[in-house]
């Protein structure tokens, strides 16, 4: 959708059930009101390390468990773009916090290192009979590695923050510096 768009009635409907959604997520931090925004057989899945969960249990373990309660207390999640569709919502985002807590769905068996991460994420949603059915959520796992001291920018062609960065402001960061870097340029 672009700037000045009109919503269709069932994408508004999509909009602020996905946001009720986030807000029980984030700001109440209640596993049953965000289980309430969604299908009673859900799907949740973080691409990049395959957890959340298939099923009404599965994902209220998910949230209950290791999300909701293992989000650092600083977490903040910037919307970048959203893309609607008639039962999908897109969401680009930049998710930001301190790693200050173990984090289970996102970096698993990693004490807190107390350094900052900024990331970009794709979150697609899918709805079904006016509940979110899937979350599909996508990030770079080596940007979040390297952020935490875990893989080195510098022998690997990973780029940790500047991916972020590159994202809410494109001309802060060079482009093509890993092509320059590897080839001596």
């Amino acid at each position: 959708m672009s700037k000045g768009s009109t919503l269709t009635a069932s994408q508004k409907a999509m909009v602020d059930l996905w946001e009720e959604h986030t807000s029980y997520e984030f700001e109440t931090h209640s596993t049953e009101k965000t289980l309430s925004t969604m299908t009673n057989d859900p799907i949740n899945i973080n691409v990049p390390l395959l957890t959340g969960g298939v099923g009404l249990e599965e994902v209220r373990k998910y949230y209950s468990k290791y999300f909701i309660p293992k989000n650092p207390p600083d977490t903040q999640v910037t919307l970048l773009s959203r893309t609607l569709g008639e039962d999908r919502l897109v969401d680009e985002m930049i998710q930001s916090f301190t790693h200050t807590i173990e984090m289970d769905y996102m970096l698993p068996g990693i004490p807190p290192t107390g350094r900052r991460v900024e990331i970009p994420l794709i979150v697609v949603v899918g709805f079904k009979d006016g509940k979110i059915a899937s979350e599909h959520i996508y990030w770079d796992q080596a940007s979040v590695l390297v952020q935490v001291g875990l893989l080195d920018p510098n022998v690997l062609p990973v780029v940790g923050s500047e991916s972020a960065q590159k994202m809410l402001d494109p001309s802060s960061v060079p482009s093509d510096l890993l092509i320059e870097r590897a080839k001596g340029d």
